[in-house]
């Protein structure tokens, strides 16, 4: 047998293993308590979530404000239609960037600027000119501040990277306490037929590596702005 062939079977043996699910790796939520804080449990070292939605709501939007997330909570749709617009004017916005989604989609009116769909494939060049790209989420995370999108909720992987703004729109119901209640959410909405691409959000993209300066925009959007309702 070639190295050529042996490389393939392990590729193929490994196809064969199903992938643990998404934030246990393998071992359940009391197992990994057991196993790294024995006489404990991992929630204990983390930050607290809220009990309820009130409480997430203040645990999200501390975290947001640290992070420099621009979080704004509203009643209606057309509360955060009007505040996208005022966005859009604010910041001189030409062109945005989004995808068909139950939030994103006919029902919802966008500001009145050129888009660009990247739903059934787009020029790549056209998207990064997007002043915005406009995304859904899959959750919104109390306890980190974080947002969880897929490529499938946030129109593939490089909407939500691209442009130099990136906008969630995310339901109330979508706000929960930790990690493990946001996969639990993608676990219940895409069964076993997970998106290519879950990625966690937490702020905008950044980086401090040079003399620890921290600079926003290093990797991805400079600003992150999450409207829910």
């Amino acid at each position: 047998m070639s190295e050529r062939e042996k490389i393939l079977g392990r590729i193929r043996a490994a196809l064969r293993t199903a992938a643990p699910r998404p934030g246990a790796h393998g071992l359940e939520p009391d197992v990994l308590s057991a196993k790294f804080f024995p006489g404990g449990s991992v929630q204990q070292w983390l930050p607290s979530g809220g009990e309820n939605f009130a409480e997430r709501v203040e645990h999200f939007r501390a975290r947001s404000a640290e992070l420099k997330t621009d979080f704004q909570l509203f009643i209606t749709q057309s509360e955060v239609e009007a505040a996208l617009d005022k966005i859009a004017a604010a910041e001189n916005w030409h062109r945005i960037a989004t995808h068909e989604d139950l939030l994103t989609g006919s029902k919802f009116n966008l500001p009145a600027l050129p888009i660009l769909k990247t739903t059934g494939g787009y020029d790549v060049t056209e998207l990064e000119a997007c002043n915005a790209g406009i995304t859904a989420c899959d959750a919104l995370v109390a306890q980190t501040g974080s947002v969880i999108v897929t490529s499938r909720a946030a129109g593939g992987r490089a909407l939500s990277v691209l442009p130099p703004h990136h906008v969630v729109l995310a339901r109330r119901e979508q706000l929960v306490r930790d990690l493990s209640a946001g996969f639990e959410l993608v676990q219940k909405k895409y069964a076993t037929h997970y998106p290519s691409m879950i990625s966690v959000i937490t702020g905008p993209s950044r980086t401090g590596d040079i003399e620890r300066i921290l600079v926003l925009g290093a990797h991805g959007p400079k600003k992150l702005t999450v409207l829910c309702w």
